[in-house]
């Protein structure tokens, strides 16, 4: 159960990253990217193969990041002058040429060319070993403290709201419901922190592998989410957004606004190519089949669940999206007597009317705000 729930955190983690970088190229500025798996497909097959040539790991991670970024570049020269609809259109086209260019190249897999069809195996990855006693208390360490820093950035979000109820005395409906989402959001994170933080100190003391994986990735979300949190609220960001709700204002006021979409793009992919090395490392042998087109949609699941344009809401959207993953999973045979097949057909048409009655009753995402919708642009 232990290392069950530490699987689940790694996936969490990955994904909330994943996300996070489609959340601030659509939900941010605007930007309908149906091809966001090809700046993951890029960043994990960077990373491992540079791994398997001798570079460190960290490094490695460094150069997926920077060519999904490069990526981003080459894509946003070539589409960012285009209207939604086709942009939408010619990034889900890249992000199968990717990965069919992987499944049908060969690649340089240490000292021989292997094909893209076989996959890549036996690659390094984080904290593999086992660490000394020394090393294992400093990782409970640096585990406990991000812990507290979680609990205690979830209380002063709580605690803002209601300085903006008392702030704001013209909506007192909207204020109400404001308190209420965060709160309840508040203590579902918080316990899913504590759950997390009570299995790691477990697993980083009696080390399992995935126990490292699982701190680095958390540390990772942790860190481009705070960065992320000062962009977004930075000249920078308040651009984004006034792109994203109508491009000649800025345009009118001197911006660039192409310069503008253009970096939101690569950050985004960046941030995505990451994302693509841990779900690499996760999975400790990685085929272009494990690229589908599938992980876009359901990242666009998670930012829609959560809410466009909030960072916290792409990461609860995370964790609803794997808790309903894990859950069916383990319920929804005992109750439903379906062949494996059909059983993964019910679940993708449960969570597909899911988003339905959401986008009926809040079609901004739990955490989202109306007036900074997107969906009708």
């Amino acid at each position: 159960m232990i290392e069950y729930l530490i699987f689940l955190a790694i996936s969490t983690a990955t994904f909330a990253l994943f996300s996070l970088g489609l959340n601030l190229q659509w939900g941010f500025t605007g930007l309908i990217n149906f091809g966001h798996i090809a700046f993951m497909t890029l960043g994990a097959y960077t990373t491992v193969l540079l791994s398997l040539k001798g570079v460190p790991l960290f490094i490695s991670a460094i150069f997926g990041a920077i060519f999904a970024a490069l990526l981003g570049l080459v894509i946003g020269f070539a589409t960012l002058r285009l209207r939604e609809d086709y942009l939408a259109i010619v990034t889900i086209g890249t992000g199968e040429l990717i990965r069919l260019v992987v499944n049908n190249q060969d690649l340089p897999v240490g000292n021989t060319w292997v094909s893209g069809a076989f996959g890549v195996q036996s690659y390094p990855i984080p904290l593999s070993t086992e660490p000394n006693l020394f090393f294992r208390l400093l990782m409970i360490g640096i585990l406990t403290l991000l812990f507290a820093v979680t609990v205690f950035s979830l209380w002063r979000w709580i605690r803002n709201a209601q300085k903006l109820q008392l702030t704001n005395s013209t909506d007192k409906t909207s204020s109400k419901q404001e308190i209420a989402s965060r709160f309840g959001v508040g203590i579902i994170l918080g316990l899913l922190a504590t759950a997390i933080y009570i299995s790691g100190v477990i697993t980083l003391y009696n080390y399992i592998p995935k126990a490292g994986l699982m701190l680095v990735s958390l540390l990772v979300l942790a860190f481009v989410f705070w960065r992320l949190e000062y962009l977004v609220r930075s000249p920078w960001g308040r651009v984004l957004k006034a792109i994203r709700e109508d491009e000649e204002i800025p345009k009118a006021m001197g911006k660039n606004v192409f310069w503008y979409k253009l970096q939101s793009l690569m950050l985004g992919g960046a941030i995505a190519g990451v994302a693509g090395a841990f779900f690499a490392w996760q999975l400790s042998a990685i085929y272009p089949d494990n690229f589908q087109p599938q992980l876009t949609f359901d990242s666009w699941i998670m930012v829609i669940l959560g809410g466009s344009g909030n960072n916290i809401g792409t990461i609860l959207g995370a964790v609803i999206y794997f808790a309903y993953d894990a859950i069916t999973r383990e319920v929804l045979p005992k109750i439903i007597p379906l062949d494996e097949a059909r059983l993964g057909a019910f679940r993708i048409m449960c969570i597909g009317l899911i988003l339905m009655v959401l986008m009926i009753w809040r079609p901004q995402g739990i955490l989202g705000k109306k007036e900074e919708l997107t969906l009708g642009k």
